[in-house]
């Protein structure tokens, strides 16, 4: 089973005012919403920095309120991801330097569109891609593929061979969408829960990511998780089900879960 050492949730954002009064206190203001949410998790994505490249400023004051051993996985900018514009790559690094000099930068997640399809000039795209994102300090890179046509053993051994995390995506049953089951191409295990909700996936805004993960469901993922437990240093699971606090919710069950798990070995 996964040891518990090895495990860290936490959920993709966590600045929403529908959370206030269901996760975090009622009369919670934005400003406070941090130093509530690093109380019951010890990791966050970023997921700001895909709309604004990140400051200094920024990242430095959140290094500083967070607990010593808390960290950072940083969404890559949508120029990077979505517009194809390596330029903002030097500035967007710059942006993490207050994390990285911090020891509380855990990598930069790309994810990219389900129109991002696996074809040669994609590919070579991608390979500059992580060029220029490793940056001097060789950050921590993982990826993100929606469409299906990644799924292929290909991707895992080019992953494999780059050192670059494969993000394992828990998405509706959706046939153009990229699934895979759980796969280790670095010693880093990093999943993602969207949704299961076919019928919203395509509704645009929050309604996307309106689901409630059940206990089975969860239960489910962690098993199948568990037959890698001997190969990984560290498993990642970030919720991105974001509507009325439902992603703060499922993470604390799915880390419930686990415990039970391991406690019924």
């Amino acid at each position: 089973m996964i040891e518990k050492n090895k495990l860290v949730v936490g959920t993709s954002g966590y600045s929403f005012t529908d959370w206030v009064g269901e996760f975090y206190p009622a009369g919670t203001k934005r400003d406070q919403m941090f130093a509530h949410y690093v109380e019951h998790f010890s990791a966050v994505e970023l997921n700001f920095t895909y709309y604004r490249l990140p400051t200094a400023r920024t990242l430095a004051a959140m290094a500083e309120k967070s607990p010593e051993n808390f960290g950072f996985w940083v969404k890559a900018n949508q120029a990077t991801t979505h517009k194809r514009d390596r330029s903002v790559a030097e500035k967007f690094l710059a942006g993490l330097e207050p994390l990285a000099g911090a020891g509380k930068l855990l990598g930069v997640l790309l994810q990219f569109p389900q129109s991002f399809h696996r074809t040669i000039e994609n590919r070579k795209y991608l390979a500059a891609a992580f060029d220029d994102l490793s940056g001097p300090r060789s950050t921590p890179l993982a990826v993100e593929f929606r469409h299906h046509s990644w799924a292929d053993a290909a991707t895992v051994e080019g992953l494999r061979q780059r050192n670059v995390t494969l993000v394992v995506p828990d998405a509706p049953a959706i046939e153009a969408l990229y699934h895979s089951p759980p796969v280790l191409t670095t010693a880093t295990g990093y999943f993602r829960l969207h949704s299961r909700n076919a019928d919203n996936w395509y509704a645009g805004g929050a309604d996307r990511y309106d689901y409630d993960y059940s206990d089975a469901e969860l239960t489910d993922l962690a098993r199948q998780w568990s037959e890698l437990a001997d190969r990984m240093d560290r498993l990642f699971g970030f919720f991105n089900n974001c509507h009325h606090a439902q992603a703060a919710r499922n993470a604390e069950s799915f880390r419930a879960i686990v415990d039970r798990l391991a406690g019924d070995e």
